[in-house]
């Protein structure tokens, strides 16, 4: 039986990357921080998956698992060394350590089986996270180590999203996770030093940061126009299932990313079809719409100081519009209605930043939250600079 070693047991890690693999006859190794978890992976050897709709649960029972604790770095590195492929997802927190364990067990691979490579696909939702992994495993490797032709470093697009899951069915069963049913993984394709595995539901793609964008461009974007104009239609409203039922939020969301996407299309000509991204856009309503998720108002939008930065959701589309001479009123109008988001959690608390990011807004004006916290610069970017404080005025006067 073919062997995956996944590091990361959470929720995308057993919902998503574990179950793909598993359900096509791969051995699944998770290697984990929760002691809890691990014990329970070795006792049972399987896990639930219960997938989340409009319609009655269904339930994927997931097979072929066992776990390994972070913390024995040698028998995860005995495992890396004969495994046929690995995965990360645990969030750019961790990545450090898990790097340093994934090194000592390439180390032991070349020893063992000497040209052998190893694919890892990093499941994790960040830009250029195959430079990232990159540069930190040559500095730990040295430059003997062949690391370009023994390590494919697979970027993908991590397109699931988990639903909130109560506490109480936490604590029944610490390994089994509420799922939505969107179960396509789409990952580069010129990254592999290995045959792509025979694993349903892997989506490989010649030009990847096409794919990555339209994760940014469209998905994170379109959580992001709702968010903030659904906060500004009715700040009470806490789900972002229900805040689409409001047909002017549900308009404005769906055009906005319309917009997006067609920016999206003359940065890579050819790439996506106008039907496709469509497609794409309607079936993305139709998830966020979907209440089984719990997704909030609040979570989608929080944490503005990260996501109004120029490389995110929605400045990143912005400047490509500017570039490719696109409508972008709607992009920036999502902009500009996010200055005004100040939700709060289930518990009634802010984010700390955003309480943060209004103070320092307040005080200090648009164009200094322009240039110092969204990174915008004053003569490169003057064009988009002048836009937003334009509309930004207009909608503060109205």
């Amino acid at each position: 039986m073919k062997k995956l070693v996944l590091f990361g047991a959470g929720k995308i890690g057993r919902s998503f990357i574990g179950q793909l693999f598993a359900t096509s006859g791969f051995e699944v190794v998770f290697v984990d921080i929760s002691e809890a978890v691990i014990i329970e992976l070795n006792r049972r050897n399987e896990y639930k998956v219960v997938i989340k709709s409009s319609q009655p649960d269904a339930v994927i029972n997931v097979g072929n698992v066992r776990g390994i604790l972070g913390i024995e770095v040698e028998k995860v590195a005995e495992e890396l060394a004969d495994c046929d492929i690995a995965a990360i997802s645990v969030g750019q927190k961790g990545l450090p350590q898990v790097i340093n364990t994934l090194a000592k067990g390439l180390v032991v691979r070349q020893r063992k089986f000497g040209r052998k490579p190893l694919d890892v696909i990093l499941a994790e939702n960040m830009h250029n996270a195959d430079t990232y992994v990159k540069d930190i495993l040559s500095g730990i490797l040295g430059n003997d180590y062949p690391i370009n032709e023994l390590v494919g470093l697979i970027e993908t697009s991590i397109g699931k999203m988990v639903p909130i899951m109560p506490l109480e069915e936490q604590e029944k069963d610490c390994l089994m996770v509420y799922a939505e049913p969107f179960n396509t993984l789409i990952l580069d394709k010129k990254a592999f030093r290995n045959p792509i595995p025979d694993v349903k539901g892997l989506a490989p793609k010649d030009n990847m940061k096409a794919w990555v964008d339209r994760k940014s461009h469209i998905h994170n974007f379109g959580h992001g126009a709702a968010a903030y104009a659904g906060y500004l239609a009715d700040p009470s409203t806490q789900y972002l299932a229900d805040i689409l039922k409001i047909q002017s939020v549900r308009k404005f969301t769906r055009s906005a990313m319309q917009q997006s996407a067609d920016v999206l299309m003359k940065k890579y000509p050819g790439e996506f079809t106008q039907a496709d991204l469509t497609d794409h856009i309607d079936d993305l309503l139709n998830r966020f719409e979907n209440k089984s998720l719990g997704d909030t108002v609040f979570r989608v939008g929080c944490d503005l100081k990260r996501k109004l930065h120029r490389d995110d959701r929605i400045l990143s589309p912005l400047i490509d519009g500017i570039k490719t001479n696109s409508p972008v009123d709607k992009i920036i109008m999502t902009f500009v209605y996010s200055l005004y988001f100040m939700a709060k959690d289930e518990r009634g608390n802010y984010f700390p930043g955003d309480k943060e990011f209004s103070k320092i807004l307040g005080e200090n004006g648009l164009a200094y939250v322009l240039y110092h916290i969204c990174g915008l610069k004053q003569i490169k970017d003057r064009q988009i600079i002048s836009r937003i404080l334009s509309t930004y005025r207009q909608v503060t006067i109205n």
